[in-house]
C-alpha cells in the first residue's frame, strides 16, 4: 500500500520541484547575465539527471550492468522523442546557431563514442564486450571538456531565452533550485520504486524494465522540467535541459558507473544505441532544415509517434 502511495506523491513531487527549478535556474541566469541555454545544460541538466545517477551508482555497486546501459541508454531515447516531442507539441522550440552546431553535436558524440567503447566483441573480435574503467575515465574526461565548453560561453549575452523571468532574491533562488532537485530526486525515486514493483509483478525482464519503466521514471524530472519551462515559453531552458542531460547521461552518469565497476554489454542494447544515436541525427537534420531553426508541433508529434513504436517494440521483444 505504501509502495502505491509513493508513487502518487512523487508526481506532486515531479511537478513542483519542476517549477521551483525553473524558475530558480532561470532567476540565477537573470541576476548574472548567464544565457539561460547554459543554464539549462548545467544547473537544470544536473538537476534532473540526478535519478539517472542515483539508479546507476546503485546498480553498478550492485553489479546489475543491464539496468546500468538500459536506463541511461532508454532516458537519452525519451528524452530527445517524448519529452522534446511534448514540450514542441506546447510550444515551438527555436535554437539559435551555437546550440545547432556545437551542443546538438556534441550530444551526437556521445552516442557515438559509447557505441564504440561498448562493442568489444564487432571491433576487436573479442569474446566478451564490456565497458571498462578505462573508457569510463574517457567518457568522464568527456564530460569534463563539455564543462570547460559550458563555462566559456556561459557570459554570452546573445544567448539568452525567451519569455518573462521573475527575478528572485539571490538566496531565495537558490533554495528553490536546491528544493526543486531534492523534490525531483524524492519523486523520481517513488515513481521508479513504484513502477518496478507493480512491472515486476508482471514478470517483466530486466533489461526491459530499465529501457522502460526505470527509463521513463528517472527522465520524468526532465519532462516535468520540459514541460513547465515550455509553458513559460522558454525554449532555451527545453533544449539545453534535453542537451545537458543526454551528454552528462552518456559522458558522466555511464562514466562514473564503469569506473566503480565495469559494465558487461549486453548486444541486444546495439539496438538502442542505434535508436539513439539516429533520434539525434534526426533532430539536428529537422533543425537544419527548418529556415528558423525551429522544432515545431509537426516535429514534435513525429517524435512521439517515433517513440510510441519504439516502446511498441520492446515489449513485443521483451
Amino acid at each position: 500500500m505504501l509502495t502505491y502511495v509513493l508513487f502518487i506523491a512523487g508526481f506532486a513531487l515531479l511537478i513542483y520541484g519542476a517549477n521551483w527549478l525553473v524558475d530558480g535556474a532561470s532567476s540565477v541566469a537573470r541576476r548574472y547575465g548567464i544565457s539561460h541555454i547554459v543554464i539549462g545544460m548545467t544547473i537544470v541538466a544536473l538537476g534532473t539527471s540526478a535519478p539517472e545517477l542515483v539508479v546507476n551508482l546503485v546498480a553498478s555497486f550492485r553489479g546489475t550492468a543491464d539496468v546500468a546501459l538500459g536506463n541511461v541508454l532508454g532516458s537519452n531515447i525519451s528524452n530527445i522523442l517524448l519529452i522534446l516531442g511534448v514540450s514542441a507539441v506546447i510550444f515551438p522550440l527555436a535554437v539559435n546557431k551555437n546550440t545547432l552546431w556545437k551542443e546538438v553535436p556534441f550530444a551526437l558524440l556521445g552516442a557515438l563514442v559509447i557505441g564504440v567503447l561498448a562493442n568489444d566483441v564487432l571491433l576487436d573480435g573479442i569474446r566478451r564486450s564490456m565497458i571498462y574503467r578505462s573508457d569510463g575515465i574517457v567518457l568522464v574526461l568527456f564530460f569534463a571538456l563539455f564543462m570547460v565548453y559550458a563555462y566559456g560561453i556561459s557570459k554570452n549575452k546573445n544567448r539568452g531565452g525567451a519569455g518573462v523571468i521573475r527575478e528572485y532574491p539571490l538566496w531565495l533562488s537558490v533554495v528553490m533550485i536546491a528544493g526543486g532537485i531534492a523534490a525531483l530526486v524524492a519523486g523520481g525515486r517513488w515513481i521508479v520504486q513504484g513502477a518496478v514493483d507493480i512491472a515486476s509483478f508482471f514478470g517483466m525482464s530486466e533489461a526491459l524494465i530499465s529501457l522502460t519503466v526505470v527509463a521513463v521514471g528517472t527522465s520524468l524530472p526532465e519532462l516535468a522540467t520540459c514541460v513547465a519551462a515550455a509553458l513559460k515559453r522558454n525554449a532555451d531552458i527545453v533544449i539545453g535541459n534535453v542537451l545537458g542531460s543526454n551528454i552528462f547521461n552518456i559522458f558522466f552518469v555511464l562514466g562514473t558507473s564503469a569506473v566503480i565497476k565495469p559494465l558487461p554489454f549486453n548486444h541486444l542494447l546495439n539496438f538502442d544505441i542505434i535508436i539513439g544515436f539516429a533520434a539525434t541525427v534526426v533532430l539536428w537534420l529537422m533543425l537544419m532544415i527548418s529556415k528558423s531553426r525551429t522544432l515545431g508541433r509537426l516535429h514534435g508529434i513525429v517524435f512521439l509517434l517515433s517513440y510510441a513504436g519504439y516502446i511498441v517494440y520492446l515489449v513485443i521483444r521483451g
